[in-house]
């Protein structure tokens, strides 16, 4: 199911999780519609995909996005 475009606000949130594990924003592609269920993958060597969902709130499904990622290989990074 498709819906929600994106908004500035939940591009905040994203970045706040990407930028704690020290991912470039250069290589975070996030899709502008918001789709269940909503996905994160490793595109090529150098891209991370996003897909937000559109049945969860953004900072609900930042601790969903910060999990993918950490399952992707990222990890938090040291102040």
């Amino acid at each position: 199911m498709t819906g929600d475009i994106i908004s500035m606000y939940d591009m905040g949130v994203i970045f706040d999780v990407t930028d704690s594990m020290g991912i470039d924003r250069e290589s975070v592609s996030v899709e502008l519609g918001k789709e269940d269920p909503g996905n994160v993958r490793k595109v090529g060597a150098d891209v991370i995909e996003i897909v937000v969902p559109i049945s969860v709130p953004i900072e609900e499904w930042a601790k969903t996005l910060n999990a993918e990622l950490e399952n992707l290989g990222f990890s938090t990074q040291e102040p």
